[in-house]
């Protein structure tokens, strides 16, 4: 194991942890399915490099359905 990619495994799904809980309490599909997202993918990439572009591009999408859903 990679020490970088255990690092930014750790933040990616602790940031899809929160997401999760706010997207459950807040009863909204977005975070709910970001933040199972963030939290599930880093047991299926391997790269470091590979991570972290998933992982902003997961939260980039999270913002964007956001708003969306938001209808702004």
């Amino acid at each position: 194991m990679d020490t970088a990619w255990i690092v930014w495994s750790s933040l990616f799904s602790l940031i899809g942890m929160a997401v999760f809980v706010y997207g459950r309490k807040q009863r909204r599909a977005v975070p709910l399915v970001s933040g199972i997202a963030l939290m599930v993918y880093p047991y299926f990439v391997s790269s470091a490099l590979a991570l972290v572009g998933i992982g902003v591009a997961l939260i980039v999408c999270m913002f964007v359905g956001n708003r969306l859903e938001d209808g702004l």
